[in-house]
């Protein structure tokens, strides 16, 4: 039979050669197009916010590690062959006519370049792309200094693990990757050329391929020791004892770490092991040192580990873990920022020592006790402020303090901005959508304290009067002219927001137009308007436009000749993002919110900086510790990021109107800053070059607030045996305004200073007991400059029940009075309960206010409908021990004090303002209303008028049945009002009982 030689792999045609190069380019340019385009825009951008210097570090950076680590690895690799293709036999017989090897090798014979260079071209390529995204790991190796800290296990400062061991992981393992690589591609090398037969019994090895691939192996182990002597490090942040506590544990240091040494001892004699093998030319060694190191690592790396956690530590967890959990509770604190020095203890009754009324501070706190809650307004804002379709407001406000007229007062604040999802019929027009609607108008502000006029005490009336409304205070384009500006703004023109942002893509294009037809933007109804700010990239020339054409697949911008050669283009307008765009280093707080400072507009941005593995501190999820009701009703950005430390060094602010972003160093003493400072030097602005008045909007972020009280409610406990128990932790209680389990968010208040009673703005938040209801803790936080970031923790005895937020709110809606008007104004409204403050006040007690909303229901396919203030509520536990919980229900917070105190504590109130009366008279008017006139039947009523209750019980008992029976009678004739008169009667005379010893 005659036998065939080895063919060849099939040649190509001329034809089809060009036609396979024509489909590379085309592929390539549309993988790399793309980039292409978004570097040369991104480059334009970053000099457009003066931040080029970031980008191009960023850029070198990832370049410079891309090259590194792929001609490492494609050097590795392309050594590992050439070694294996010079050291082959000279001889290489085949199996037969079919062998597939002998085919393989002669169409590598054939294209020797293409295989020999191309596989470690592609193999370093592949590496180098993703080597590249650890750019912030080499640049913190480079630029991180020490914490001043040392861990307490091995001694060494918390700038090593935080700086340079993931430096060192990043190195050992891209050493595994060439190695590996290395080693499969020597294996297949020498397989292909004869080094390696698998014919015969057992097969052969040449000499050359046994000495290269035992050095390989050799190596690879060898890194392998040097991995394990890291892993001990690593330990500090083991997830073995989660959710318990982060760290080092018992069995991590007597049991796993011994056992990080003896696999480390194991794996340097292995390595040694192959090493051998080059001279004595016997396998069977490394291979018996290969089995001992994997049977050692499932024996002594976890069957040990496994036996020491499940018959030594378990059954006496509390003892064995009690050191460990006194280094996480050390190590969280500082690691999150509650350490002693920022956070003050108190303990606190829960019942108060004396009358409000007695108490500056109190009086204070109930004057700026907020009615206006910003995440019920936004569609109140709209209807009542919009002033145009295409103009919005976020789906939450935000909480700001402005001195006005020497006081300082919380305001609810908003930009009325473009919305450009608000657009309808030609509005959507390519050139009116992005040169004509451009940007939005004002700042619109009102007290949070009030509204416009106190509501009817009629349930129908006050559902639909127009009464309970924002006192707006509007800096906008129509107020510039005026004298009287509230809040002074000189630019009231909004080109950056989070509204504006929402357009997808969220550009538009401003300036001098190509046909010189003058001012292009709406303005007003009677103005025009040309965008003269800084910010902008100039698309004059063809090439700029070009490339934005390509950017945003438009061919509008190429052809439009409303763009001209001083024409810009506006992009990346959300203040999050732009922050976090020209700092790459920080995440940023998921709530953005503007402020007028020196007339301008600005948004204000808090950013973090953050590491992931500090030892033996609690490792969390931003994205799970954050969310509350607010945002899962608003939908609101949520940063996805796990953390063990965390700072806000940061304040940002982005100019409203033309996009000036600048970084704010608030805090000197994070290291973690400080190695960003000492990667761009120039990118953040010393924190001396902040303006007072900049520095008096500084908010504290909520975001890191929340991160906090999650820790504060287990990391308050000093006793690690008590730690362990759970015992003393504290929840965070559930929002009770929403129907569903999420947390409720803290609330900003001005409350007073115990010291002189001044305003001072407050973040707070109730705590509730481990997995219940009753209050345990109140939380707050200084916000003004003087005291920033100061906690203090007010700690209620555990052998007492206060009410905490759910109860509260079940109690008040639970009140006869509340019950009965709540079904008269069901009939035609929708009720919306406001945010459940709780104020500390009376030297003891706990003040609960929360403001109740109605919204007419909308008729089919309106929606003209919005909220307004229709009553507040309040609850007060009375003093004494086992004392009931009073209810307050009144149109006004002034009238609803009284009824819980007694007449002249609401004076404390800041009443609501009206129009044709003065603020007194209206507050006074609706108090005699709330607490008089309630008892009054209205003209042609049967029922009787309520006398005052006679004192005695007897006398209690009579009106308790009196009472009864009214309201039996009221329910058969199916008289409402009656009926509610009928149920505030029940409630007094049970009031009466109980006080008079019944």
């Amino acid at each position: 039979m005659g036998m065939r030689p080895p063919t060849g792999v099939p040649t190509l045609s001329r034809r089809s050669k060009v036609l396979l190069v024509l489909a590379l380019v085309a592929a390539v340019l549309l993988l790399l197009g793309p980039r292409l385009v978004d570097t040369y825009t991104n480059w334009l951008w970053f000099g457009e916010v003066d931040f080029r210097d970031v980008y191009i570090k960023v850029l070198l950076t990832r370049v410079l590690l891309f090259f590194a680590v792929g001609l490492f690895v494609g050097v590795a690799v392309w050594l590992a062959m050439l070694l294996a293709y010079r050291s082959r036999p000279v001889f290489v017989p085949t199996t037969g006519p079919n062998d597939p090897v002998a085919r393989y090798r002669t169409s590598v014979l054939t294209r020797m370049r293409a295989f020999g260079l191309g596989i470690p071209i592609v193999l370093g390529v592949l590496s180098g792309l993703v080597a590249q995204a650890s750019w912030v790991t080499v640049q913190m190796f480079f630029n991180g200094g020490e914490f001043g800290t040392t861990d307490p296990q091995f001694g060494l400062d918390v700038g090593f693990y935080a700086f340079d061991l993931p430096f060192y992981r990043f190195i050992l393992n891209w050493l595994f990757v060439a190695v590996v690589l290395a080693f499969f591609a020597n294996l297949v090398t020498q397989y292909i050329f004869g080094g390696i037969r698998l014919a015969g019994r057992g097969g052969s090895m040449s000499t050359a391929a046994r000495v290269q691939l035992a050095v390989l192996a050799g190596v690879f182990v060898a890194l392998k020791a040097v991995a394990y002597w890291l892993d001990r490090y690593e330990l500090l942040w083991s997830g073995r004892k989660e959710p318990t506590f982060t760290g080092m544990g018992f069995t991590d240091t007597n049991a796993v770490l011994p056992a990080k040494l003896i696999l480390l001892a194991i794996a340097v004699i292995c390595a040694l092991a192959f090493f051998a093998a080059i001279f004595l030319r016997d396998l069977r060694i490394p291979a018996l040192a290969t089995a001992l190191l994997v049977l050692s690592s499932i024996l002594v790396g976890a069957v040990y580990p496994l036996m020491v956690e499940q018959f030594s530590v378990r059954p006496n967890a509390a003892d064995k873990e009690s050191e460990y959990i006194e280094r996480n509770i050390a190590a969280t604190r500082v690691a999150y920022g509650i350490t002693d020095d920022k956070v003050e203890y108190k303990d606190y009754p829960g019942v108060g020592t004396t009358s409000p009324e007695d108490v500056p501070a109190d009086i204070t706190t109930i004057a700026n006790a907020r009615l206006l809650d910003p995440n019920v307004l936004p569609r109140t804002f709209t209807q009542q402020t919009q002033l145009k379709n295409f103009y919005g407001y976020p789906e939450s406000l935000d909480i700001d303090r402005y001195e006005v007229d020497g006081k300082v007062e919380d305001y609810i604040v908003a930009a009325r901005e473009l919305s450009p999802t608000s657009l309808t019929g030609n509005q959507t027009d390519w050139i009116n959508r992005h040169t004509v609607y451009t940007h939005g108008n004002g700042l619109v502000t009102a007290p949070a304290n009030r509204v416009n006029a106190a509501a009817s005490t009629s349930a129908e009336e006050a559902a639909n009067s127009n009464s309970g409304y924002p006192v707006y205070q509007i800096s906008d384009l129509a107020s510039l002219a005026a004298e009287n500006q509230v809040i002074p703004v000189e630019q009231p023109r909004i080109y950056f927001g989070e509204v504006i942002a929402e357009a997808d893509p969220d550009y538009s294009i401003v300036g001098n137009s190509a046909d010189a037809s003058g001012p292009r933007e709406y303005d007003t109804d009677t103005e025009k308007y040309t965008y003269t700010g800084s910010g902008g990239v100039g698309i004059g020339n063809w090439f700029n436009r070009l490339a934005f054409a390509a950017k945003y697949a438009e061919r509008n911008i190429l052809f439009s000749s409303a763009i001209g050669e001083n024409s810009k283009i506006l992009f990346n307008r959300d203040p999050r993002e732009r922050v976090t765009k020209v700092a790459p280093w920080l995440t940023a707080d998921g709530d953005a919110y503007p402020a007028a400072v020196d007339g301008r507009i600005v948004w204000i941005v808090d950013a973090y900086t953050t590491l992931d593995n500090y030892p033996y501190a609690q490792r969390a999820s931003l994205e799970g510790l954050v969310e509350d009701s607010i945002d899962q009703n608003t939908g609101r950005l949520i940063p996805r990021k796990e953390v063990s430390y965390i700072r806000n060094s940061v304040k940002a602010t982005v100019d409203a109107y033309d996009g000036t972003v600048t970084l704010y160093q608030v805090d000197e003493e994070d290291p973690v800053l400080d190695a960003w400072m000492g990667v761009f030097p120039d990118a953040v602005t010393p924190q001396d070059q902040i303006s007072d008045e900049l520095r008096s909007h500084f908010r504290y972020p909520e975001d890191l607030f929340k991160v906090q009280r999650e820790m504060l409610a287990k990391y308050h406990v000093d006793d690690p045996r008590e730690f362990f128990t759970n015992n003393a932790f504290w929840s965070v209680p559930a929002d009770p305004t929403v129907d569903t389990s999420a947390n409720q968010p803290p609330y900003y208040l001005l409350t007073g200073n115990q010291e002189n009673a001044e305003p001072a703005f407050r973040l707070t938040s109730a705590m509730v007991g481990y997995n219940r209801q009753f209050l345990s803790a109140y939380i707050s936080v200084e916000a003004d400059p003087e005291n920033y970031g100061k906690f203090t923790i007010l700690q209620l005895p555990t052998d007492t029940q206060t009410f905490g937020p759910e109860q509260t709110q079940n109690a008040m809606i639970s009140d006869t009075r509340v019950a009965s008007e709540r079904t008269l104004l069901e009939r035609s409204n929708r009720i919306q309960y406001g945010n459940l403050l709780t104020l500390p006040i009376a030297e003891g007690g706990i003040l609960y206010v929360q403001p109740m909303y109605t919204e007419r229901n909308p008729t089919a396919g309106s929606t003209s409908t919005f909220p307004q203030l229709s009553r507040v509520l309040v609850s007060y536990r009375e003093p004494g021990t086992g004392g009931g919980v009073r209810i307050g229900y009144a149109p006004t917070l002034a009238a609803a004090l009284d009824q819980v105190f007694g007449a002249g504590v609401g004076d404390a109130a800041t009443a609501p303002g009206g129009v044709a009366l003065p603020t007194a008279e209206v507050e006074d008017e609706a108090r005699e209303e709330a607490v008089q006139g309630a008892a009054e039947p209205a003209p042609g009523d049967q029922a009787s008028p309520a006398a005052p209750i006679p004192a005695g019980r007897d006398a209690a008992v009579a009106e308790l049945d009196a009472a009864l029976s009214e309201l039996a009678e009221a329910q058969s004739s199916g008289d409402f009002a009656a009926y509610g008169r009928a149920l505030e009667r029940l409630q007094r005379a049970t009031d009466a009982y109980e006080s008079s010893g019944g």
